[in-house]
């Protein structure tokens, strides 16, 4: 008889956001009359702008023409997009032939612990984005060290001298805290990842929220970062592509394994032997993404996502709630004092009808904090900024 792989069996029973939905469905279940606000799971709510649509509708028209039909695309993504994504994002602090395009971030996540392997000893912010861990142990990593990430080391993770990893996950703007790391704490880890010859997984998904021009957006503004570290971004949050797939991974032609071997050669293999590639005509719509007219409609919609924050922030400010992030971020971290993060989303959720997402989700850490998201609508946010500033906190 087939036998179940021993590793998902370390998993929970269920990811975070399945079980929240569970919760929501069943409290419907119950009060079918309730209108219920989401601010729970991360997912964009305003439409893909007129410029991006135009483009990908151009491109699926073409692929329904004799001359303009193409199937398999270059393995590494359109050279002409990642030329535009090393210009835009990167400043051409990167090569175009250091940048892999890919179907999503979570994607390139999972194909990257594989990468690595499951003998390689791992570090991740806690509270984190649970694939890092969950995806570390589908892969059977057995050392797996959480960094506690609190107010008082400002979110951001103290490598100590005896701490000695191989991979360390840093995700700036944070999620789920919405801290943004600074600087010198990127300084210091790069020159602990040299000391260590650790390799830094550096997540930029949401580095387009980031409007304060002296905080870096990218690890590769962080002088030597190069020789230490990998990047992965996507196109989910600045355009919302969350339901279109289209993301990348940097890895740089200076990063080696301890043999010396290139990391980017054994990632080109990786990526050729597990993918076939992005969807051309979501590689289209990244391509309009950057051009000067769809960096100026995606641009509007990013400062439409963090006036929501400012509005959630002001609302639950005034009930006396400590709030961290919404500033650079979608993603607003309550303070919740001591109490327990479940049973404050489910107060959310039947007192106020408003789906969060409980900050013990993300590890434990997260315990007493609770996450709301900007990725509302606007008329949804006045809504759940109304609920809260009237509602009688116990």
């Amino acid at each position: 008889m087939t036998k179940r792989n021993p590793n998902l069996a370390k998993l929970k029973t269920s990811y975070l956001f399945p079980t929240i939905h569970q919760r929501k469905q069943e409290y419907l279940a119950a009060h079918p009359e309730a209108k219920l606000i989401s601010l729970g799971i991360g997912d964009t709510t305003l439409p893909i702008v007129p410029h991006v649509v135009e483009a990908m509708e151009a491109s699926a028209n073409l692929l329904g023409t004799p001359e303009g039909y193409t199937g398999y695309g270059p393995d590494q993504g359109e050279p002409e997009l990642r030329k535009k994504i090393a210009s835009q994002f990167y400043e051409n602090r990167v090569k175009p032939e250091e940048i892999f395009i890919s179907d999503g971030a979570k994607c390139d996540i999972g194909r990257l612990q594989l990468l690595f392997g499951k003998e390689a000893r791992i570090a991740i912010q806690d509270p984190a984005y649970p694939v890092y861990g969950d995806g570390s142990l589908m892969q059977g990593v057995s050392e797996i060290h959480f960094l506690p990430c609190l107010p008082e080391n400002n979110f951001f993770p103290r490598f100590d001298k005896s701490l000695d990893v191989d991979l360390i996950y840093i995700c700036s703007p944070n999620n789920p805290t919405g801290a943004v790391a600074t600087h010198e704490q990127l300084e210091e880890l790069v020159a602990y990842a040299k000391e260590r010859h650790a390799i830094i997984l550096f997540d930029s998904a949401y580095g387009c929220f980031i409007q304060d021009p002296s905080l870096p957006r990218s690890i590769f503004e962080i002088e030597g970062a190069r020789e230490v570290a990998l990047e992965i971004s996507s196109f989910s949050k600045v355009a919302g592509f969350t339901g279109v797939r289209l993301a990348w991974t940097v890895v740089p032609d200076t990063l080696r394994f301890d043999d010396g071997s290139p990391i980017i050669r054994d990632w080109h293999r990786v990526m050729t032997t597990l993918f076939n590639g992005a969807s051309h005509i979501s590689q289209m719509g990244g391509l309009a993404v950057l051009d000067p007219q769809g960096l100026q409609e995606t641009r509007a919609q990013v400062l439409h996502y963090l006036e929501n924050g400012a509005i959630l922030r002001r609302a639950l400010e005034k009930k006396g709630f400590e709030v961290f992030g919404g500033v650079h971020a979608p993603y607003l971290w309550v303070d919740l004092k001591g109490q327990k993060s479940w049973d404050v989303f489910q107060l959310f959720l039947e007192k106020l009808h408003i789906v969060t997402t409980p900050g013990a989700g993300f590890g434990s850490s997260g315990e007493g904090f609770l996450r709301l998201t900007s990725f509302g609508l606007r008329p949804h946010t006045l809504e759940a900024a109304e609920r809260i500033s009237t509602f009688h906190f116990p």
